[in-house]
Order: C-alpha cells, then structure tokens, then sequence
C-alpha cells in the first residue's frame, strides 16, 4: 500500500501542533497531553496513531507506567514537507486548505502565547515581512543558508528559551 499524501497527513490543526511539540525533541504521551490539555486523550491519540502510520512520527522508547505502555515519540524517517512533485499536485484549492490550516494554527499559537505569557516575554515576539526577488536555484540556496544560519539555534540549552520561526514564500501574481 502507497503511503498518503504527506499533506493530507499533517494538515490538520491537531497533527500540526503534534509535530510542533516534537520538533527539536521527544516527548511521551503523557507530556503531549499536558501541553495540549485542550485536546480530548483519545483525539490525541488519533493522531498521534496516523502520525505514526504516516512514518512522520517514530517510537523512540516505551516504559510500563502502572500497568499501561508509555511511549516517547519522535520525529520519523517521513519528513513533513512535501516535496516540489507533490506541492506542484496539491493544486490552488489544496494550497489554499494548506495555507488557512497553517494560519488558523499560528493564529491559536499566539493566542496560546497571549494568554499565558509573561509580558516580559513579548520583547521575544514579532512579525515581519521582507520581499526578495529569487529564481528556484536562488530559492535552494537560500533555504540552505537559512538551515546553516538556525542551525546553531535548534539544540535546546540552558538559559535559553524555545520559539517559533514560522516562515511564508508566495510569489507575488
């Protein structure tokens, strides 16, 4: 059997806050249940279940807790990027899911964050938007670029604080 498409996979608000909490480290079952303590045990599960189906998530380890089997949770050998052959079949109306699906997720991202947030921590916030003028080869390197420039900035360490650097290209009509 094929696998899905990886955007049919991840595209969900649920999926995506998922992989969120396993982007740079592992987590058990239990501590994604704390950190998305809206979400019902078993819808998390649900997804949890595709994810791993999907080969975008792994189990890295599993311990008996009080009769149960916990499992810490990785990301999988599946990156969660399309690549260019599978963004070019989406089409404009399964680009148009992909992007409310990502909005709607960086807009609960921050209402999360305003809700909860030191005032402090607002100094670590910000928006921006810059234009560029690219081909695909300029594009390539410049993704490489940005991957050897945050390379230092993926490893948690201590005194340091874990955000989020969320990315938009849309070319310009």
């Amino acid at each position: 059997m094929s696998q899905p498409r990886i955007a049919d996979v991840v595209m969900h608000p649920v999926r995506l806050r998922i992989l969120h909490q396993l982007a740079d480290r592992e987590r058990t079952t239990s501590q994604l249940r704390e950190a998305l303590p809206d979400v019902t045990p078993a819808t998390l599960y649900r997804h949890v279940g595709a994810l791993l189906d999907a080969e975008v998530l792994t189990v890295v380890a599993e311990r008996r807790v009080r009769g149960a089997v916990e499992r810490t949770l990785a990301l999988g050998p599946r990156t969660p990027h399309g690549d260019q052959e599978e963004v070019a079949a989406i089409g404009p109306a399964g680009m148009r899911q992909i992007y409310l699906v990502f909005l709607a997720q960086l807009s609960g991202q921050l209402d999360r964050f305003l809700e909860s947030a030191d005032p402090d921590l607002l100094a670590l916030s910000g928006a921006a938007q810059t234009v560029l003028h690219v081909d695909g080869d300029d594009l390539a390197a410049l993704q490489e670029g940005l991957a050897a420039l945050l390379a230092d900035y993926r490893e948690a360490k201590p005194g340091k604080r874990r955000v989020t650097l969320s990315t938009v290209l849309l070319p310009d009509a």
